[in-house]
């Protein structure tokens, strides 16, 4: 009788059952609630879910790359999976908020996070060489989801215009890709910052993008889509897990009159870097 072959993990610490776990096509996390100091900003996704896929693809001290880091989601999610982290955030007001909570992590981590890069840097993640950036072994991140922050009709956009100090857009910065109305020159600009991070990025090593489907005037722009078939130039695309979230408040969207779903659902699209693709 053959002797089993040892499990070797090349990719990251799992163990078979956890790496099993995580291989569903599909999963619901819902976040916790978000912290005062974050609620500003109108499209953090949650720590708890940077992390999950922070360790399943990359192993215990390597490099996780965010070209567009907001209030340091992905940053917390290194320093609490011992990684090293660099965030690049082009609003000035949430690479502040970033830094304050990175090192109020760190404070609350305390020897855990010592040694652990956890750095924000304030600029443009279409201008790279702008930046002394280390060869990284893992992207994560998310783009804004084309100018729907700019639509006035959004039900959460309505209760945030109602409170006080909490942003409805990104900037007023041109180069925020939130603020162009043109979705072909939206995502142009938007693959274009996703292929320019191919040179800091190890051979064979994974990216992956939270976006999803936008409403708007009355029809579907299918950018999770667009941006798999666009992004396909420059990566191999893997393949992607739907990100299910069952405890947001349903709306009557077209009721009597229309089919008007609410979307509770993300797409998380894999891609990997293979040179001479």
């Amino acid at each position: 009788m053959s002797k089993k072959r040892p499990f070797v993990n090349r990719l990251n610490d799992l163990s078979p059952k956890e790496w099993l776990k995580f291989q569903k096509s599909w999963f619901v996390h819902n976040p916790p609630p978000r912290r005062k100091q974050v609620l500003r900003h109108p499209a953090k996704f949650p720590e708890t879910l940077a992390q999950e896929f922070i360790q399943f693809f990359t192993k215990h001290e390597q490099i996780v790359l965010d070209p567009m880091v907001g209030t340091g989601s992905t940053l917390i999610a290194c320093l609490r999976a011992g990684r090293h982290g660099i965030g690049i955030e082009l609003n000035h007001t949430y690479s502040e908020i970033a830094r304050k909570l990175v090192e109020e992590e760190q404070t609350i981590l305390g020897q855990v996070a010592e040694g652990f890069r956890a750095e924000v840097i304030t600029g443009d993640a279409a201008q790279l060489d702008d930046f002394d950036l280390p060869m990284v072994d893992y992207v994560f991140t998310s783009p804004p989801y084309w100018d729907m922050l700019h639509s006035r009709g959004a039900m959460t956009q309505r209760r945030r215009r109602t409170a006080q100090e909490l942003d409805t857009i990104y900037s007023d910065d041109p180069a925020d890709l939130g603020n162009i109305s043109d979705y072909d020159k939206f995502l142009d600009r938007l693959v274009a910052i996703y292929a320019g991070l191919r040179p800091y990025i190890r051979p064979r090593s994974y990216l992956t993008i939270i976006v999803k489907n936008i409403k708007k005037g009355g029809r579907i722009y299918p950018l999770a889509w667009d941006l798999a078939r666009r992004l396909g130039d420059f990566y191999t695309l893997k393949d992607e897990r739907i990100w299910c979230q069952n405890n947001v408040r349903l709306a009557p969207y077209g009721m009597g009159n229309a089919w008007v779903s609410n979307t509770f659902h993300h797409y998380c699209l894999q891609f990997r870097y293979e040179p001479g693709l």
